[in-house]
C-alpha cells in the first residue's frame, strides 16, 4: 500500500491554530462502520452513545514543557526540543537546523544554564546541561510543545488548554489530543449514563509528528513510546470485554496502549514500550470503538483510523470535513467511530 494513497487536499485554514474559546464546543462527526455512513453531530452529544455497556478508555499523560530555546556561541537562537531524561543533566533532544548542531557546540540557555551536545543520534542528539534539569526549570524557563503545524508561538492559555482535563503522569511532549474534547461535566454525564472510565498512561513522543518518508507504508519504521497499564485497570478492562460491554480507545495512543498490550484477548497489566504501526489490514484485539481527531495527510494516524474505518469511508468523510469546514489536528474538530 502507499503513501499516497493516504493524502488529501486541506486548505491551510482549516489547521486549527487556537482551541475553541470554551472546552467542549468542537464539532463531532459521527462514523458507522457497519452502515458506512457518516452525520456531522456536536461533541455534547456524545452521551448519546454511550451507556452502562461501555467502557471508556482515556490516556491521562501529562504534557511537560519542552520547547526550550538556547543562543549559540555566535548569537544565533536555536530551539529545542526535551524528549526524555537520561539523567539529571544529560537529556535526549531534537533540534532545529540539526545538521549544524554539532557533537561539541555548546549554547547558552535561561537562568545562566549552559548545554553541550555530547552526543548524534540521527533522528535525535544528547544534550548536557551544566546543572541538573527538571520540570521546574522547565515549568519556569520552557514553552508548551506544541505542534509544528500550529504557526505561533505559546502563549499563557495553552498551558491548560493542551493539558486534558484528568492529566497526572508527566511525560508526554504531546499531548493526547482527542482527550481535549473532553470537559468535567461531559465526563460526569458519561458516568451518570453507567459508563465506566479507565484510564491508562502512554507517554506520547515527538515521532507521532514525524512524516511517513517510504514510498510504501510497509517500509515506515515506526517510533517507540512507553506505557503502563495498572492491574487494576487490566483486570476492569478483562472483566468488561469478557461480558460482552464495548470497548472505546479515547484517542490513537489509548487504541496503539490496548492493542500492544493485548495478547490471547487479555490486557496486561506492567510497563511497557510499543512501537507497534497500525495500518490497513491489521486485526484489532481488543478495542470495538475510536474517538479521535482529524488527522495530517499520509500520517501514521490517518492509517491507523483507515485501518479500523476503512480507507474509504475515512477519505469520504475527510473529503466532506473539508467541505463543510471542520477544524483539523490537535486544536481542531473531532470524530467517533462507531
Amino acid at each position: 500500500m502507499k503513501t499516497s494513497d493516504f493524502s488529501f487536499d486541506l486548505p491551510a485554514e482549516l489547521i486549527a491554530q487556537y482551541p475553541p474559546e470554551e472546552r467542549g464546543t468542537s464539532r463531532m462527526m459521527v462514523l458507522d462502520r457497519s452502515a458506512g455512513t457518516f452525520s456531522d453531530r456536536h461533541i455534547q452529544d456524545i452521551t448519546e452513545y454511550f451507556g452502562p455497556d461501555d467502557i471508556m478508555v482515556v490516556n491521562n499523560t501529562k504534557v511537560r514543557k519542552a520547547r526550550l530555546y538556547g543562543t549559540s556561541s555566535t548569537g544565533g537562537k536555536v530551539e529545542f526540543f526535551l524528549l526524555h531524561p537520561f539523567s539529571s543533566t544529560r537529556w535526549s533532544v531534537i533540534c532545529k537546523k540539526s545538521r549544524k548542531q554539532t557533537v561539541g557546540k555548546s549554547y547558552d540557555f535561561p537562568g545562566d544554564v549552559t548545554g553541550t551536545i555530547i552526543q548524534d543520534d540521527g533522528d535525535s542528539k544528547v544534550l548536557e546541561f551544566s546543572v541538573s534539569i527538571d520540570d521546574t526549570y522547565l515549568d519556569k524557563y520552557a514553552h508548551v510543545p506544541l505542534p509544528p503545524y500550529i504557526k505561533r508561538s505559546d502563549e499563557e492559555a495553552d498551558s491548560d488548554r493542551y493539558q486534558t482535563v484528568y492529566a497526572k503522569e508527566l511525560g508526554s511532549v504531546a499531548a493526547p489530543t482527542a482527550g481535549l474534547h473532553f470537559t468535567d461535566s461531559l465526563l460526569n454525564a458519561l458516568r451518570a449514563k453507567g459508563t465506566q472510565i479507565l484510564e491508562v498512561t502512554l507517554h506520547v513522543g515527538a515521532g507521532t509528528f514525524f512524516p511517513v518518508r517510504t514510498e510504501n507504508i510497509e517500509d515506515h519504521k515506526m517510533h517507540t513510546e512507553s506505557y503502563t497499564i495498572t492491574e487494576e485497570v487490566a483486570q476492569a478492562l478483562n472483566k468488561a470485554k469478557a461480558s460482552g460491554k464495548r470497548i472505546t480507545a479515547v484517542g490513537t495512543t489509548s487504541m496503539r496502549t490496548l492493542e500492544s498490550s493485548c495478547s490471547d484477548g487479555i490486557i496486561q497489566a506492567g510497563s511497557n514500550s510499543t512501537s507497534i504501526f497500525i495500518y490497513p489490514g491489521y486485526k484489532f484485539k481488543f478495542v470495538d470503538r475510536l474517538f479521535t481527531n482529524f488527522h495530517t495527510p499520509e500520517s501514521t494516524l490517518l492509517m491507523l483510523v483507515s485501518a479500523f474505518a476503512g480507507r474509504d469511508l475515512i477519505m469520504r468523510s475527510y473529503n466532506h470535513a473539508v467541505q463543510e469546514r471542520y477544524r483539523f489536528f490537535s486544536y481542531g474538530d473531532c470524530m467517533i467511530i462507531l
